[in-house]
């Protein structure tokens, strides 16, 4: 009877964890209630994030001269070169301009890897460097109006970019302005068939663009990202530009693959604890076990996916009574 009470109630610990989440593909938010109830937090500076609970958005401020500021959610998964994915959203803009430095930074909407991105070695506006270079981001990026000493003054423009993980650039720069109290709607969608990030934008309900697309070429190696974001990058690293700009993100909208594990189900066979779970290629699956929830130790190996169902198993189960998860990570 022990052993059915157990594995019952194990059961029960991993549908919460997995059953609930296997068939979601899309993550939508419309802020008409409070986001941090559904996962949004603010890494950084939390006064330049403001839910606006009357107009139902979130209220931006874009200040380079400050830390690297994220309102961000984490996906539940990782998105990576090979993944078809895309993002849209409204954005306003009240005013921006160069701050202290007379050289345009960007503002910034799209996908990051949350780690990296709050590494104290994340430069943004450093571009290639070795150290500081910023890696695994995939985004649409506005620079302002600005100007340079030595060179003259230069054009607003939209630049959709990539950041491998290894600190390699793809990226297209189109010379149009967002105008300041104009909605936008921006939709960045990426397909991993042809490795290619295509932009769609409309200006008040009309065409706007067009934007070249961005095709990731042979020796780009990956990305991986794992977390949805507005960005307001810091211009540490960078000598001649910056950005101070406020304004308004709604109607964001995520579309991404199925999460990697769903249609979760266990049970004990031959005192031996049986998970079977559907997979996605591209990804190493192991059953893990604790006694505490303090820590984790591997009950299997680490087993590729194949797109279809997979089975794993405790052979040395403990003698009093665990608790399991499936751990899901990229190779």
């Amino acid at each position: 009877m022990f052993n059915i009470r157990r594995s019952i109630f194990v059961l029960a610990v991993m549908s919460v964890l997995f059953v609930c989440h296997s068939s979601a593909s899309t993550l939508g938010e419309d802020f008409s209630t409070d986001p941090s109830v559904r996962g949004w937090k603010v890494y950084g500076d939390a006064s330049l994030f403001h839910w606006d609970s009357l107009n139902q958005n979130v209220q931006v401020t874009w200040d380079s001269s400050l830390p690297n500021s994220y309102f961000y959610r984490p996906l539940g998964n990782v998105l990576a070169k090979d993944d078809d994915f895309a993002l849209e959203f409204d954005i306003r803009l009240s005013d921006i301009a160069t701050n202290a430095k007379s050289g345009p930074a960007e503002i910034a909407v799209g996908f990051l890897n949350f780690a990296e991105a709050t590494s104290p070695n994340f430069w943004r506006d450093t571009g290639l460097d070795p150290v500081h270079g910023p890696r695994d981001l995939v985004e649409i990026d506005y620079f302002p109006a600005g100007y340079y000493p030595e060179f003259g003054p230069v054009s607003p423009s939209f630049s959709p970019s990539i950041v491998s993980s290894n600190d390699a650039f793809a990226s297209g720069f189109a010379l149009l302005e967002m105008t300041t109290n104009d909605l936008f709607h921006i939709r960045l969608s990426y397909s991993g068939t042809n490795q290619t990030l295509s932009t769609v934008m409309t200006r008040n309900g009309e065409p706007f663009g067009p934007i070249g697309d961005v095709v990731l070429d042979t020796n780009f190696t990956d990305f991986r990202v794992d977390t949805v974001a507005i960005c307001s990058y810091s211009d540490i690293g960078d000598s001649y530009d910056s950005v101070l700009a406020h304004g308004e993100v709604d109607n964001l909208l995520v579309t991404m693959p199925p999460l990697p594990v769903g249609t979760v189900v266990g049970a004990w066979t031959n005192n031996q604890w049986l998970v079977q779970f559907s997979t996605r290629t591209n990804w190493l699956y192991t059953l893990e076990r604790t006694g505490d929830f303090q820590s984790w130790t591997s009950a299997s190996a680490s087993t590729a996916g194949t797109g279809s169902n997979l089975t794993l198993q405790d052979t040395n189960p403990p003698g009093v009574g665990a608790f399991y998860r499936i751990r899901a990570q990229r190779p």
